[in-house]
């Protein structure tokens, strides 16, 4: 592989935003996997978010970078993997298996997507240095005769626009916009973009806690909402704590230690066909086996309002943000009711929306 660009490359980042800037080209926020295609003829790399080649996983994009994307491009997007016309994480996530016929098995049955948002090289000239809204012309005139499953993430810079796809793009998936400015150039793993994200709350039970790798304080609480059935579904962590506030959290647990494990709702979390039934807390990280995912049982009595972003499947896609400790809820009115509820929307939709 000789191209004007070459693997790795670290692929530039947004930071936070709270509202959508004006004066800037707007893109739906996929949620996928952050990949940058490399093509020189037959040879294909996909590069990742760390810059570690994810291409063994993903045999099928392979094929079809081979046939839709340009002889010789690198090009910056993200793989998805649609269930129900809705972006689906967990399938995608299902796609990083160590056995290559699993993997194989798996881009047959629940093939992905790749969805292009930027060029960084065409041929032999590189445009990393070229402002953002050249790029995108570039990359529409290269992508122009593109099909599925490579597609080019619809943009717009019509601030009313961007606005009414941050509330219909949800529906399909999505988890916020991507505004760019268009004087920017690419700078990899610099956060020179800006994402909006939807910004909700919810009432949890705390029903367990990790501790924190440095020992001795709390890493993560795990949070846990019932269901129709009265079940305790764990639905995520909230884990960004100051270390100080770690400490005080100890004393704050403290008191629901006792007896947590008696009638704990998860207290068949070690039973490996609990793993594979819903889910609990304790299974292995798919992406690091190292990671010590164990945990301490609370009594299910605390309630906890976290700010929530985004939900996949009956879960948190995201780490919550600790708001506050709530005495006065009930743990059993903490249920997915509360929960609102995005408008359906029809990815296919989202695709050639521009």
């Amino acid at each position: 592989m000789k191209l004007p660009v070459m693997p790795p490359v670290a692929p530039m980042l947004a930071k936070s935003v709270k509202s959508i800037p004006p004066g800037m080209h707007y893109e739906g926020k996929f949620d996928g996997f952050r990949s940058i295609v490399f093509r020189d003829g037959d040879e294909v790399e996909i590069g990742s978010r760390n810059e570690r080649p994810m291409t063994r996983y993903f045999p099928e994009i392979v094929h079809a970078a081979r046939l839709q994307l340009p002889e010789r491009c690198v090009v910056d997007g993200e793989l998805v993997i649609a269930t129900d016309n809705r972006l689906d994480f967990d399938a995608l996530l299902n796609r990083i298996h160590p056995a290559d016929s699993r993997v194989r098995m798996l881009a047959e049955h629940t093939p992905a997507s790749f969805v292009a948002f930027d060029i960084l090289a065409l041929d032999d000239e590189s445009f990393m240095d070229t402002p953002f809204a050249q790029r995108r012309t570039v990359l529409e005139r290269a992508l122009a005769d593109a099909g599925p499953p490579v597609h080019v993430a619809p943009s717009t810079t019509d601030f009313e626009l961007a606005t009414r796809w941050f509330d219909q793009f949800e529906g399909a998936g999505l988890d916020g916009i991507i505004a760019k400015p268009g004087d920017s150039v690419y700078e990899p793993g610099l956060r020179t973009l800006y994402k909006i994200k939807h910004d909700r709350t919810a009432d949890c039970v705390v029903a367990g806690f990790r501790w924190h790798k440095s020992g001795g304080v709390i890493g993560s609480l795990l949070l846990g909402l019932y269901d129709e059935s009265g079940a305790l579904q764990h639905v995520g962590v909230s884990a960004s704590f100051p270390m100080k506030r770690r400490a005080e959290l100890v004393a704050e647990l403290e008191p629901y230690r006792t007896d947590a494990i008696e009638n704990h709702p998860w207290a068949e979390w070690a039973m490996a066909e609990a793993h594979e039934a819903g889910r609990l807390p304790g299974a292995v990280s798919r992406w690091n086996a190292k990671k010590d995912l164990s945990w301490e049982p609370l009594r299910p009595e605390l309630v906890v309002e976290v700010a929530y972003d985004h939900m996949q499947g009956n879960r948190f896609r995201h780490t919550a943000q600790f708001r506050r400790w709530r005495p006065d809820r009930d743990p059993r009115s903490c249920t997915y009711d509360q929960l609102e509820e995005p408008v359906n929307y029809d990815l296919a939709d989202v695709l050639g929306a521009g």
